[in-house]
């Protein structure tokens, strides 16, 4: 079967997390999925949704034996019947994506991961200009400068944002702290009713959790670099930030 990419992303946005029994491996996700939502907002923003043909059979093999669970283990806790998995991990049969959630809430992991594409890990990343991964939204675009590297627990990202753009009327409360360094143009924060104004070659980090929101009130083109660095494991900046429709005044 074959699944929509951004269906599937956007339902993630959107599920209820169970907590995994702590006596199981946590499989190193503790920023699982803020990656993954960030890779959400990066998938909707292109231009052209792939449509992707998914191994799930594979990928749901490999979750539950990470987590130690026997396909009858995971049948009664996601009270689907254990013939249905076994045909599922097996190749034998595609699962809707009704199926796809409940798995995903008895495993504790966020839908997406049934279409992670795995990659070697790189300690080293060189981009050249223009060759980055880049999505738009409403009036900009941001591109992903770690490219799957991460700054401890934060992505580094350059923002582009055309002249009246904004993050929206309301404000912006998460996790962690946030960074925003100012390449090109001139950048209005405003964090806990106090503005701040950057020009190139300012910057600014304060701690997320004080309500905060951006706009380009200048006539030209803005360029800035911008580090969301959360504290949890569920966080949803990505969204907050670049999901909502934004306002151009």
């Amino acid at each position: 079967m074959y699944y929509n990419i951004i269906t599937l992303a956007k339902l993630e946005l959107c599920m209820p997390y169970r907590n995994a029994d702590k006596a199981r491996p946590r499989m190193g996700r503790r920023h699982r999925h803020w990656r993954e939502s960030l890779m959400a907002v990066m998938e909707a923003g292109k231009e052209d949704s792939p449509t992707t043909e998914i191994h799930v059979g594979h990928r749901l093999h490999e979750l539950r034996s990470a987590q130690g669970l026997s396909i009858r283990s995971l049948a009664e806790m996601s009270g689907l019947n254990f013939n249905t998995l076994s045909l599922i991990e097996n190749e034998k049969s595609s699962p809707s994506v009704s199926t796809l959630q409940r798995l995903a809430q008895a495993l504790g992991v966020p839908i997406t991961a049934f279409f992670d594409v795995v990659s070697d890990k790189r300690d080293v990343i060189y981009q050249k200009a223009g060759e980055r991964p880049q999505a738009n939204f409403s009036y900009g675009s941001l591109e992903d400068l770690g490219h799957g590297l991460m700054l401890g627990n934060g992505i580094p990202l350059l923002i582009t944002l055309e002249p009246g753009a904004g993050s929206g009327p309301d404000s912006i409360v998460h996790t962690g702290q946030e960074f925003v360094y100012c390449l090109e143009g001139c950048m209005t924060y405003t964090v806990a009713g106090q503005e701040y104004i950057l020009d190139a070659g300012d910057s600014l980090i304060f701690q997320a959790h004080l309500a905060h929101r951006w706009e380009n009130k200048s006539n030209s083109l803005l360029r800035s670099i911008l580090i969301l660095c959360p504290s949890d494991e569920n966080d949803r900046s990505a969204e907050q930030h670049f999901m909502a429709e934004q306002i151009k005044e």
